[in-house]
């Protein structure tokens, strides 16, 4: 057995650790199939969805609203959607039962502890299956979040390019004006907005979601204990 903390430790734990399943390369391939499909016919999906969406658009007057609204939606439902599909128990329990093992990790590791951590190292191959599963989770709900968010975003782009008046595409943000069509990096300006708009939305309706079906399934499982 190599002594805990070697490299030759670190391989073995790596050689035992569980692979990927296949089906969670399946979902990676259909979310980038989805993606690629999506930006070759981005044109004729936004036209589309431009039908029911375009109560939200304003007529372009006010572009970043409509961003906000878009965000909001994108968001909802690719939240419920997940929720749907999510152990909520299981996860916090596997990340509950991951946080503590970690301690007891650093803990060992910072006393010298061997023989703990010879133990530890043993446990970690099942602690590395509890986290695949929680991300195996989350892989299975991507393609289907994926039919929702991406064709937003075709809209959103659809949008900015046939509904916004030209100048009104220069719009004020705290750092400055910014002009919707213009590019960081790679990226044009109006899906950095639309991000920094939808990711902070995204993580507070995650949370409450998740707080009140939590909260939802215990009370379920303590009127199952009860009753038993």
């Amino acid at each position: 057995m190599p002594n805990p903390g070697s490299p030759q430790a670190a391989q073995q734990i790596q050689q035992s650790a569980p692979a990927m399943p296949k089906g969670t390369m399946i979902g990676m391939l259909l979310t980038l199939m989805i993606m690629m499909v999506v930006m070759m016919f981005r044109e004729p999906i936004g036209r589309g969805l431009n039908y029911g969406l375009h109560v939200i658009d304003f007529s372009g007057q006010w572009p970043v609203f409509t961003l906000v609204i878009a965000g909001l939606i994108m968001i909802t439902l690719s939240t419920i959607i997940r929720s749907l599909m999510t152990d909520f128990v299981t996860q916090a329990r596997n990340q509950s039962i991951q946080s503590e093992f970690n301690k007891e990790m650093r803990q060992a590791r910072l006393e010298n502890n061997l023989y703990k951590l010879k133990k530890l190292q043993e446990e970690q191959p099942k602690m590395m299956a509890k986290s695949m599963d929680t991300s195996m989770q989350m892989m299975k709900s991507m393609p289907i979040t994926m039919v929702v968010v991406i064709p937003i975003y075709a809209w959103v782009w659809f949008f900015i390019d046939n509904t916004v008046p030209s100048e009104l595409l220069t719009v004020a943000m705290p750092w400055g004006y910014v002009y919707l069509l213009d590019t960081l990096w790679f990226l044009p300006i109006w899906i950095v907005i639309y991000t920094m708009i939808s990711l902070p939305i995204g993580q507070l309706e995650n949370r409450v979601v998740r707080y009140f079906l939590l909260k939802k399934r215990l009370k379920e499982l303590d009127g199952i204990e009860n009753k038993s």
